[in-house]
C-alpha cells in the first residue's frame, strides 16, 4: 500500500490484537517499547507507519484500513487500538467509517481530543503549514468539521495524559497548565471517555513511561486504569511495619 511506509505485525496470541498508531510527524519506531510489552501480556500487535504529515485525516484512515482489516482476519477476539497523540483522533476516525466488527478498547496516549492550542498558536507560521501537512490543521482547537462530524463514541476509550516537559517555551507560556509540552492534560480528556489517568512524563516520554504502559495494560484487560500507587516512602513504611508486626 503506497501511502503506508511499513506495518509490523507481532505474531503472537489469537485471542485479541492491538493496533498501534504513532502521532503526526512520528513512526512505528516510538511505539516499539509498548510493541514488544504488549505480546507478553497476550495480545498480538500490528504496528502501522502512515503518512501522518502528508494526508488530513479521513484519507489516513483510509489508507490505514485495509491493513486493520487484514490483520483482524487473523485475530479470534477483540481488536483494541493503543495510540499516542494524534493517532487518537485518527483511531476515531478510522473506527467511525470502518469499525471493525470485534471493536475492543481504545488507549489514548497525549490526543489532543480538545485541540491543541500549540497548534492555534503556529497554524498561521509557514514552517508549520508546511511541514505537518493538512493533519496538522485538523489539531487545532476550533475543531475540524471532520471530527466534529464524528458520532459520540460508544465503546471504551482510556486517556492518559502527561503531566511534565522537555520544552519550557511552549509548557510555560502557550500551553494552559498541566500539560506535557504539546498538549494540555485538559485537552486530552474527552467527554465520553471511560477512564482517566495522569502520567508524571512529557509527551514522547508517555511511550516508555512503565506506568504509561502498565496503565495501557490495565485498561485493555480491564477497562479501566489501576488506582495511583501509593509513594515510595508509604511503601517502605508499609514494609517497616510488616516486619515489626
Amino acid at each position: 500500500m503506497a501511502s503506508l511506509r511499513r506495518s509490523r505485525q507481532q505474531h503472537g496470541p489469537r485471542d485479541a490484537g492491538v493496533v498501534l498508531l504513532h502521532g503526526i510527524a512520528g513512526r512505528s519506531l516510538m511505539l516499539r517499547p509498548l510493541e514488544r510489552r504488549l505480546p507478553r501480556a497476550g495480545f498480538a500487535t500490528l504496528n502501522l507507519d502512515y503518512e501522518s504529515r502528508k494526508k488530513p485525516l479521513e484519507r489516513l484512515a483510509e489508507d490505514i484500513h485495509p491493513a486493520i482489516a487484514a490483520f483482524a482476519t487473523g485475530i479470534d477476539g477483540p481488536i483494541h487500538f493503543v495510540t499516542h497523540s494524534m493517532g487518537g483522533l485518527l483511531a476515531r476516525v478510522m473506527i467511525a467509517h470502518h469499525r471493525p466488527s470485534r471493536l475492543g478498547r481504545v488507549v489514548m496516549l497525549g490526543t489532543p481530543n480538545g485541540g491543541s492550542e500549540l497548534a492555534d498558536w503556529l497554524q498561521n507560521v509557514g514552517l508549520y503549514r508546511a511541514y505537518f501537512g493538512p493533519a496538522g490543521l485538523q489539531l487545532v482547537t476550533t475543531k475540524h468539521i471532520t471530527l466534529t462530524s464524528l458520532p459520540p463514541p460508544d465503546y471504551e476509550i482510556g486517556v492518559i495524559a502527561g503531566n511534565r516537559f522537555l520544552d519550557p517555551i511552549a509548557a510555560l507560556f502557550v500551553l494552559p497548565w498541566p500539560n506535557d509540552g504539546r498538549v494540555s492534560v485538559e485537552s486530552c480528556k474527552l467527554a465520553e471517555m471511560t477512564d482517566y489517568t495522569t502520567v508524571k512524563a512529557s509527551h514522547m516520554g508517555l511511550l516508555v513511561h512503565p506506568t504509561s504502559i502498565r496503565q495501557t495494560i490495565a485498561f485493555l484487560r480491564n477497562g479501566q486504569f489501576e488506582p495511583a500507587r501509593p509513594l515510595l516512602r508509604g511503601v517502605i513504611a508499609e514494609i517497616g511495619r510488616r516486619a515489626a508486626s
